[in-house]
């Protein structure tokens, strides 16, 4: 079976693949660029709020995108802990047990780091 980092460089695969063929899709892709970017809130604070958002609505492919992003801007393991219990706050049971999936990745991405 494949791991969280695999799984997600196919997800930015068929991604990439997605926006050769449908360019307007583009556009999207670079309002996301530019909402991330640091501004009044710097891009870890912003990857952390991704990732509680991936969380509560159960977007497995968005759990793994945004983790990776939030460790990748420094984000810890106890941080990441903080985000999932908020996020299960608000989407509830099926929250939480996305919420160990994000846990999982997490812990994936720390130690490959």
């Amino acid at each position: 079976m494949a791991g969280y980092k695999e799984k997600l460089s196919e997800v930015k695969k068929t991604l990439g693949e997605v926006l050769n063929k449908a360019p307007e899709l583009g556009k999207f892709a670079e309002y996301i660029h530019a909402a991330e970017a640091p501004g009044a809130l710097e891009t870890k604070l912003k990857e952390l709020i991704s990732l509680g958002i991936a969380v509560a609505v159960r977007c497995e492919p968005c759990i793994m995108w945004h983790t990776e992003a939030a460790i990748n801007a420094g984000a810890t393991e106890e941080e990441i802990l903080d985000v999932i219990k908020v996020a299960v706050c608000m989407g509830g049971g099926p929250a939480l047990m996305y919420g160990l999936k994000a846990y999982e990745v997490a812990l994936e991405f720390l130690s490959k780091k």
